[in-house]
């Protein structure tokens, strides 16, 4: 009986023990982001924020692609974001500063959205980690990106660990079924989505 209970002590104390190492792991930005990786095309696969009427707002979104690509200016990268609502497709056009594995999208004087991509195991994910800073709302998002419109099984809960480093909630999975909407014109205004008083919610 001694013995049982000293194995089980010691399996509680290993596992107390690795969840922080296994947070420090997955939390931890990207030393260097190759521009080459990230160019182009991206698909949502999941999302998570700890702000309810952003994360009520995601929900409502059918499909949403993401396009990088690189300007004139060697640390700046244009992105492109496509939100498909059923029928209808709203676009969205930023310039985001990049600085090793940190940016800071231009928004003017509105709000603040700094965030790092992050450490992930898959190949052709992207993790994004978003900071939100306004009037009325400070958050912290974290968003799986791919090449492809859903993950294996191993990688998607590589990402709901993270989720739980962050302390964020079970997260948003995109139906891969529905369709994307296609890339808009670069010329096109950008826009925001905003709450009832005109305070930023979230790109998505």
């Amino acid at each position: 009986m001694f013995a049982v209970c000293a194995f089980t002590l010691l399996c509680l104390m290993s596992v107390s023990h690795s969840a922080p190492m296994v947070c420090e792991k997955l939390v931890h930005p990207l030393d260097q982001l190759e521009p080459h990786h990230l160019e182009g095309k991206w698909a949502l696969v999941a999302g998570s924020l700890n702000h309810p009427s952003s994360m009520d707002s995601l929900r409502l979104r059918d499909s949403i692609t993401m396009y990088f690509s690189n300007s004139s200016e060697a640390s700046t990268i244009s992105y492109t974001q496509v939100n498909r609502f059923g029928d209808q497709c709203q676009d969205l056009h930023y310039n985001i500063s990049v600085q090793r594995s940190s940016f800071t999208f231009d928004v003017g004087n509105r709000f603040e959205l700094t965030g790092s991509f992050l450490y992930t195991s898959c190949p052709d994910c992207v993790v994004m980690q978003w900071v939100v800073k306004s009037k009325k709302r400070l958050s912290t998002d974290l968003y799986l990106l791919s090449r492809r419109r859903e993950v294996e099984q191993q990688e998607m809960e590589e990402f709901r660990a993270q989720l739980r480093c962050y302390q964020l909630p079970t997260p948003v999975v995109m139906d891969p079924t529905k369709e994307l909407c296609p890339e808009q014109p670069e010329s096109q205004p950008t826009c925001c989505v905003t709450d009832i008083n005109g305070d930023f919610m979230t790109l998505f």
